[in-house]
């Protein structure tokens, strides 16, 4: 029993839905989102609501369920409001400029590193340090942000890097301290 996938998903107002077999697309006021499902699943819209239900309890299926469920609420949700990230550039030098549509990062490196967005994404700067990545797809958004943490992860020693702004980065006790 699948306790996420069973949960029906409210359609707003300004939000339409056209179902073709296991192709989903969602529209809405910012912007139109297309998946194609997989698995022994159906999807139904009754009047504002969308069920998704699964016709074989093969454990495949099973696991699909509340996966496509997941996805679903976020097309939903993602044209109706859309998601957000924000990255923290913490250290003395480190700083970010906007360039167009993308970013180039300064981050203690031999060379700048030139970001250019994804499909469908946003990238804003806020002072010198602070990255808002902003989007309707859920994957694309947290893929962005990721990507863009990887070119100078939060060091553990002394917690200089690129961070979500809510990461909590746990410094690790130097060389010194083992002496004590």
């Amino acid at each position: 029993m699948s306790r996420i996938g069973n949960q029906s998903i409210p359609i707003p107002s300004d939000v339409s839905v056209n179902i073709e077999g296991l192709k989903v697309m969602v529209e809405g006021p910012r912007g139109s989102l297309t998946h194609s499902f997989v698995g022994d699943i159906a999807i139904d819209e009754n009047e504002d609501t969308l069920i998704v239900t699964r016709n074989s309890e093969d454990s495949a299926d099973r696991a699909f369920h509340g996966l496509a469920r997941s996805l679903l609420a976020n097309m939903v949700q993602g044209v109706k409001h859309g998601f957000h990230k924000t990255l923290d550039l913490v250290g003395v030098g480190y700083r970010v400029q906007q360039t167009g549509k993308g970013i180039t990062l300064d981050v203690m490196l031999s060379h700048s590193v030139v970001v250019e967005p994804l499909d469908g994404v946003v990238i804003e700067v806020e002072g010198n340090n602070k990255i808002k990545i902003s989007g309707s797809d859920k994957q694309a958004v947290g893929q962005m942000a990721a990507s863009i943490r990887k070119v100078r992860p939060p060091n553990v020693y002394t917690g200089k890097g690129i961070r979500y702004s809510d990461e909590i980065v746990r410094l690790k006790p130097g060389k010194s301290a083992r002496r004590a």
